[in-house]
């Protein structure tokens, strides 16, 4: 199996559970509206839908945040990083990830796992309301997001030692982005011509490119 294969296929996975987690979100809100209608229509509020949205949530947040690092989607606070050449990026990110990402995602394995094993132990509830709901199963996520993150971490550092060799970034497993869906518009939309159709997508391409490299910088080539 090829260092590309090895790199889509943990692309994959952090693909699969950050979409999967994002299936929370309906359930976030089937919470909150059903709140709403039952703190100010019925005015029974529920205290633990409280304690609940916080999980589904918190979980969303975690879980997302191996795909989030896989599509290069994590924010820069470095606005020179887009411009340097990607054997310097490669250079820059090996560093970082060695020095500081690695040990903090490590701890934070090690330390959410007894967490969640203390948290098992006790049968631990939420103290936030009275009569909370169950805890541990929650604080379970830590340690499953963390060796996520680790993995994709892992993936993202052969991806720095393989630039710093061919002078490329390899590339990455694509998802759905908000210039696929203007395509699609323009594409079914009756009311525009050929040539206006394809000027407009060229355009919007072009602005989205322009804002992935000055946030990202992660695909330039030389």
């Amino acid at each position: 199996m090829s260092v590309e294969k090895v790199l889509l296929a943990c692309d994959s996975i952090s693909t699969f559970f950050g979409k999967l987690a994002a299936w929370l979100i309906i359930g976030l809100m089937l919470l909150v509206c059903a709140e709403v209608f039952k703190r100010y229509i019925l005015n029974a509020p529920t205290a633990w839908i409280f304690d609940a949205s916080n999980m589904f949530y918190g979980t969303l947040f975690m879980l997302c945040g191996a795909y989030t690092l896989a599509q290069n989607g994590h924010v820069r606070g470095d606005f020179l990083y887009s411009s340097m050449k990607p054997r310097t990026q490669a250079s820059l990110d090996l560093v970082l990830y060695i020095v500081f990402f690695l040990p903090g995602i490590c701890a934070l394995v090690y330390a959410g796992y007894s967490y969640a094993g203390d948290s098992w132990r006790i049968g631990e509830h939420s103290n936030v309301t009275a009569d909370g709901p169950p805890v541990y199963h929650f604080k379970t996520v830590i340690p499953i997001a963390g060796a996520l993150v680790l993995l994709q971490g892992l993936a993202e550092i052969v991806r720095c030692i393989v630039c710093l060799k061919t002078g490329a970034w390899p590339a990455r497993l694509k998802d759905v982005a908000e210039i696929d869906v203007v395509e699609e518009q323009l594409a079914a939309s009756e009311h525009v011509d050929e040539a206006t159709r394809q000027a407009a997508i060229e355009a919007t391409q072009s602005i989205d490119e322009a804002a992935r490299q000055r946030g990202l910088g992660g695909d330039r080539h030389p």
